[in-house]
């Protein structure tokens, strides 16, 4: 463990104290200033002051930058998610998914940039999401959404590396630390019983959780039982466009033209719209209203075995199971034409009015345009396990021994991912509307959109998403004190890492094998549709029909698997990655003077050996063959970790390390995948001989703790990216990639249509640098209850400046990264007193990049187009009453201002919409019982 000295009182904290008791005084303590000094009551400090002052005492004693937070008992976590919950620290920022925290970015790098170990093995846990939202993940990402954070006791975000931390993150490692029976002094119960609403879905959900643990035969044996239960029902409801298009008029089918194909005429009145037979003006592809209606429920159970046979040896046994069920439904109506490439889609419309504000087309009235309502049903779980042991032995009193073994799966499944759309075609004197609202625009359909009759049956799509990820650790490690001043530690280190993922999709062709219904042939009876709706949305009509999904399903057993609702495997998406990684490290931790300064801190050096197997489906002489490519490289990955304690209170922090990620799952994979969901058309290449990730990492940071569970700190710091890896996109049309027609078979696509192809190489890299600022102070210098107060601030600064590339592999735009927002804040108000509680938060990050360079055709974007999101902040608050020493009540509120999220597509002169969400606030009444 390394020195720091035990806090003083600077001599800041005593004038705060002397105009303290100042206040509460008055005149009398002139009087009474010879009098004998009396004995102050001894303050226990609890609750939430607690959780910040112990993630203190761990920032401060780690040798490298960490940031960390802690639960002062189960059910105390400051979130109900993980992912919302680290947030609060400085340089992490989240996305969301259905309004719930979902994955983090850490000081601008992005999920696949951070690894996560659970009770010190690496884990990785994935679920499933919404087309929008990148649909089941199939990256290293992790998502945190698995668990409920009633499992978990601590988390550290440990954000410079050092020789006995594994390797693989260039953002941070962070460490979620269930809880174990020796954390408790003998027996142990508590229960949280809650109940939560959420304002859009007006639907209530229980939560609960509960711990027991005890020890026996004087501490030598304990056992912890912990479980967390809850529900979640929220509706997700806006408007997209998906992606815009130019309006290239007059253009005939077949061309040669690389842009596509544009409307078949405009009306002869030009006045209005001058240049929208020009391919300078954009439109959108896929207007529409879209509601998304989430249930999901949720069961984590943990367990541990201690045993301490003597003082030299502990052992220490841990279980953690998670489940998350989820169904969710989406309900969409748009208007398709516009994004068909084909004879019957952009080609036939005709427009008849129109207004161009910054070179889009912002309203429209047209003619022959093809309209579709589609319902999605989607059920998914996932499954996951660890289980990991590990122990400590002192063969002497300088020499120990510790060691870990352990495995964890997470089994994500999605066996019905279903939808059935119906059309109306040709309607006459539709328009769209996005000159009062970007957001919230207006809709004609030109028909009712309420009006049942007449729908075709189009399309049904069944598909099937399976995501297993494994890991198998073993490690044995000394430490050796070798002085007073100096301990030499190290070890090996074997792991296992698996991934496989494998799709069924449906056999026949999902547009013409179609059932007919009893009377109508394909119409849809009006008794198999039924009504959505958009209760908080503004924009107008906000409802509409779609296919009654469960009514269809039912009729013609959409999911029974057989005849022409057979699945077979997609062998295009038939994937797998294996990687043996292998690895031994050494290292020093020091402790030493420099003049009157003590200074301490680590130097070391890790090697890692990786070995990667990838396995997918490649295109020999145009059919899909099964491909196998081995690779392995050597990292060799020094670091060094020095904090100086200018004075007692006042530390001084420098890190410097080489780091490497590996590269993304999907990216590893030879061959393509050729894809059809909805309008998305994608063909997406791997690339399994990408080096990873590589760069040098810099952190200088200055803290002051001056005052009991007071902190100011600020860290600069600067990764210079020796190797980056982006995806390229390119909009062409299929028959143009040299890929065989042949794989576009039962997918509901042509060649002649455009396709966003993918495909992943490394790149120069660039820079990366930002500053984290971090105030905590509880105002115990203030009079009476005011002392109770106490805030949390930090903010974050980040840049980047990467290189990336077009598809050719020439240059394009430098940009940020991907994922990266400029700037970010925190702000906790706090109050903690022997009754009640409470906390005030605030969250922020501003726009970020989520594409570069972007996919609109005509839109410049293969030189400075970009895909956007909105920054954000969102508002939450708790307050907390103890009823006794045993008994509390809580009330909580969750995203209070209804934060929305939109994303955006842009280049220097054009900002356009392309999603926009609400998911509503959440309220949350408690009851708490420790025993």
């Amino acid at each position: 463990m390394y020195p720091h000295s035990k806090q003083k009182k600077t001599p800041v904290t005593l004038l705060a104290l002397s105009i303290a008791l100042a206040l509460q005084a008055g005149a009398a303590s002139a009087q009474d200033a010879g009098a004998a000094a009396t004995e102050l009551d001894t303050v226990t400090v609890t609750g939430y002051r607690a959780s910040v002052e112990k993630a203190l005492d761990i920032k401060r004693g780690e040798a490298g930058m960490v940031d960390a937070i802690v639960a002062e008992d189960i059910g105390k976590f400051p979130d109900s998610n993980l992912a919302e919950s680290l947030q609060r620290i400085p340089g992490v920022v989240i996305t969301r998914d259905g309004g719930e925290g979902r994955q983090i970015t850490v000081r601008g790098l992005g999920p696949d940039f951070t690894r996560v170990r659970i009770n010190g093995m690496e884990a990785l846990s994935t679920v499933g999401s919404s087309d929008g939202q990148g649909g089941t993940n199939r990256s290293r990402g992790f998502d945190f959404n698995v668990f409920a954070s009633d499992l978990f006791s601590q988390l550290i975000a440990r954000k410079t590396a050092s020789a006995d931390v594994e390797e693989g993150s260039l953002g941070a490692t962070v460490d979620l630390r269930t809880a174990r029976p020796f954390d408790y002094d003998g027996f142990t119960l508590v229960t949280n019983v809650q109940a939560a609403y959420n304002d859009a879905s007006q639907a209530a959900m229980p939560r609960f959780a509960g711990l027991i643990a005890n020890s026996w035969a004087d501490g030598k044996i304990g056992a912890l039982l912990s479980v967390a239960y809850s529900e979640r029902d929220t509706v997700e409801e806006g408007t997209g466009t998906v992606r815009w298009a130019n309006a290239l008029a007059n253009t005939p089918i077949n061309t040669a033209n690389p842009k596509g194909v544009g409307f078949a005429g405009c009306s002869t009145k030009s006045a209005p719209f001058p240049g929208v037979c020009s391919d300078q003006v954009y439109t959108p592809r896929f207007p529409r209203y879209t509601l998304m209606e989430h249930d999901q429920k949720r069961l984590g159970v943990t367990g541990s075995l201690q045993f301490k046979p003597s003082d030299r040896t502990t052992f220490s046994l841990d279980m953690l199971y998670s489940k998350i069920d989820a169904q969710r439904d989406e309900k969409y109506i748009e208007a398709n034409g516009l994004s068909k490439t084909g004879n019957d889609g952009k080609a036939q419309i005709v427009v008849r009015d129109g207004v161009i504000e910054n070179g889009a087309l912002v309203y429209a009235k047209m003619d022959n345009v093809d309209i579709r309502a589609e319902n999605r049903h989607d059920e998914w779980s996932t499954d996951f396990y660890q289980v990991g042991l590990d122990g400590e032995h002192k063969l002497t009193d300088n020499f120990t021994l510790s060691g870990r073994v352990g495995t964890s799966r997470s089994k994500h499944d999605n066996p019905v991912q279903a939808t059935i759309m119906m059309d109306k075609l040709d309607v006459q004197g539709y328009s769209y509307d996005y000159r009062g609202s970007m957001t919230r625009p207006v809709f004609d359909y030109g028909v009712s959109p309420t009006d049942p009759s007449g729908w075709t049956l189009s399309t049904i799509r069944l598909r099937q998403n399976y995501v297993t990820n494994e890991f198998h650790n073993g490690e044995l490690d000394f430490a050796w004190v070798v002085g007073p001043s100096f301990t030499l530690s190290g070890g090996v280190q074997g792991k296992n890492y698996s991934f496989d993922s494998m799709e069924r999709r449906r056999t026949a062709n999902e547009a013409t094998s179609l059932p007919n219904f009893s009377t109508g042939g394909k119409i849809v009876p009006v008794d198999m549709t039924e009504q959505a709706s958009l209760g908080g949305m503004a924009g107008s009509p906000g409802k509409w029909v779609v296919p009654n999904f469960d009514a269809i399903a039912n009729l013609f057993g959409v999911l029974s698997g057989e005849g022409i609702y057979a699945l077979s495997d997609y062998a295009a998406s038939m994937r797998s990655v294996e990687e043996q990684d292998r690895s031994g490290w050494l290292m020093g931790k020091f402790s030493t003077e420099i003049g009157s300064i003590p200074v301490y801190g680590n130097f070391g050096v890790r090697h890692v050996r990786t070995k990667q197997t990838s396995t997918g489906v490649a295109t020999a002489s145009g059919k899909p063959v099964a491909a196998t490519v081995t690779r392995e490289y050597n990292d060799t990955l020094p670091s060094l970790n020095v904090v100086a304690e200018v004075t007692p209170d006042f530390l001084l922090r420098f890190a410097a390390a080489k780091v490497m990620s590996r590269p993304g799952l999907g990216s590893l994979t030879p061959g393509v995948t050729v894809n059809v969901s909805g309008s998305a058309k994608t063909v997406s290449g791997g690339n399994p001989m990408l080096d990873p990730v590589r760069a040098k990492s810099y952190d200088l940071g200055l803290e002051w703790y001056f005052d009991e569970g007071a902190m100011l700190g600020a860290t600069l710091f600067y990764k210079d990216i020796g190797s980056y890896i982006q995806n390229t996109r390119e909009t062409r049309i299929y028959a143009d990639s040299g890929l065989p027609a042949s794989l576009l078979e039962n997918l509901n696509a042509s060649p002649s249509d455009e396709f966003v192809f993918t495909v992943p190489i490394n790149t120069p890299g660039g820079k990366l640098q930002g500053v984290e600022l971090n105030y905590v102070q509880p105002f115990t210098f203030l009079p009476g209850k005011w002392s109770n107060f106490g805030t949390q601030l930090n903010y974050t600064y980040v840049d980047s400046d990467i290189q990336y590339l077009l598809s050719s592999g020439a240059a394009a735009q430098k940009a940020p990264m991907t994922g990266q927002s400029k700037n970010s804040w925190n702000a906790t108000l706090f109050y903690e007193g022997k009754s009640f509680s409470g906390r005030v938060s605030a969250t922020n990050r501003n726009d970020y990049l989520i594409q570069v360079p972007g996919t609109e055709t005509g839109f410049n974007s293969e030189a400075n187009g970009v895909h956007g999101q909105s920054g954000t902040t969102i508002l939450d608050a708790s307050i907390h009453y103890r009823i006794s020493d045993k008994l509390e009540i809580s009330l909580e509120g969750a995203n209070l201002t209804n934060e929305a999220q939109e994303s955006w597509v842009a280049n220097p002169s054009v900002s356009l919409p392309l999603e926009y969400s609400q998911t509503g606030r959440t309220y949350t009444l408690g009851l708490r019982y420790r025993f």
